[in-house]
């Protein structure tokens, strides 16, 4: 019995012309950042020094905000924002999408550290949008919403919806927080800065690792007493390390150098779901992107579709994912997000790819003599 799980790995890893992301997540990140310090320059020290005290500057002035607070980890940032909503109304209940990173990836961080209770806002396959705040029947300290929705293939609401939800949460007294760990990967597609769109929110939460590329680290931002307290929870959570240096460096580097980039990834997006919607079996969700990731789902079982990529990936030299992940019988989906490497690929190499696939997802009904010929 073969495992396609682990053929498909391999496969991937063996491509040349991988095509998400921004590269291999290896300490060369770290090596190129470090290159333009100087060697005697001062390290921060529990949350001080000029190294922190800057980056967390510049980057309140790009968000909007007042000021800002880095942090190692967005788990950790949010889960304090999130505390301190509550605590300021002496309410600990949140509302938040069922497939919020703190509902599902968290082990029940917030709810079993701060004890804050949670009501889920929303159908799982789509956004929340104004009619599901106007529906809510609990009373709330915060209204999180992450944009984009990375559970459902990057979706968004739409500006007009937002700007909706903020003034009613304004109205009523509900504090509104920003999940944008890919705040900056969204701008394109609505046309907005950074500062225009957190203007909406109370607080914001953005992260450099993911589309910026940079080590680790994230920024909570908002008032400056927010801050204030957002640091003496830091501290409790033992998110002061003696020094951060290392993820504010590469933030910094890589968010200079990407920021700009961000319509080019968007644009790689679309034009790469494009060509994904036109294959049999397969559907891109969104149908045409609204940030730089997106969903490809597959009308087939999961050992069917990764075994079509396997010999597609050895064919053609292009990367696509290493993982697939069954739905239900006859249903799969993996998730993409372009960076920096989609311009290193040919595009003659992406039309073979996708004649490949094509010609494979045809063949690959008759699974046992398409295993036994290809892999």
């Amino acid at each position: 019995m073969i495992n396609i799980d682990e053929l498909l790995l391999e496969a991937y890893n063996e491509t040349p012309y991988p095509v998400g992301g921004h590269g291999k997540r290896n300490v060369q990140v770290l090596k190129d950042a470090i290159m333009a310090f100087d060697g005697d320059t001062m390290s921060d020290m529990y949350g001080d020094g000029p190294i922190i005290a800057d980056f967390e500057k510049k980057i309140a002035n790009v968000l909007g905000k007042p000021a800002a607070v880095f942090f190692p980890s967005g788990t950790m940032a949010q889960q304090i924002a999130l505390r301190i909503w509550c605590d300021r109304k002496g309410l600990k209940r949140v509302a938040y999408h069922p497939l919020s990173h703190l509902e599902i990836h968290e082990k029940d961080g917030l709810k079993e550290l701060h004890h804050i209770e949670t009501v889920l806002l929303a159908d799982k396959e789509r956004t929340i949008e104004l009619p599901d705040v106007l529906e809510l029947k609990e009373d709330v300290s915060c209204l999180l919403l992450e944009l984009p929705q990375r559970e459902i293939g990057g979706q968004l609401p739409s500006y007009s919806d937002l700007e909706a939800i903020s003034a009613y949460c304004r109205e009523k007294g509900i504090r509104l927080h920003l999940d944008g760990a890919r705040l900056f990967e969204i701008l394109p597609y609505y046309g907005k800065t950074a500062s225009e769109v957190c203007s909406l929110f109370d607080s914001v939460y953005v992260s450099f690792y993911k589309g910026i590329g940079g080590v680790a680290g994230a920024i909570v931002a908002g008032e400056q007493d927010f801050a204030d307290e957002s640091k003496i929870w830091k501290r409790r959570h033992g998110g002061d390390l003696i020094s951060l240096y290392p993820y504010i460096i590469s933030a910094d580097k890589n968010f200079d150098e990407r920021v700009g980039r961000m319509a080019h990834y968007y644009e790689a997006a679309v034009e790469l779901a494009a060509m994904f919607n036109e294959c049999e079996s397969v559907v891109t969700k969104p149908a045409v992107p609204v940030s730089n990731m997106f969903h490809v789902h597959a009308s087939m079982s999961y050992e069917k579709f990764g075994a079509a990529l396997i010999a597609s990936y050895r064919e053609t030299g292009v990367g696509m994912t290493p993982f697939v992940r069954g739905i239900e019988d006859e249903a799969c989906y993996f998730d993409i997000s372009l960076g920096d490497r989609y311009e290193g690929v040919p595009k003659e190499k992406l039309a073979s790819f996708f004649k490949a696939l094509q010609t494979n997802l045809k063949e690959i009904a008759d699974f046992d003599e398409f295993v036994a010929r290809k892999l």
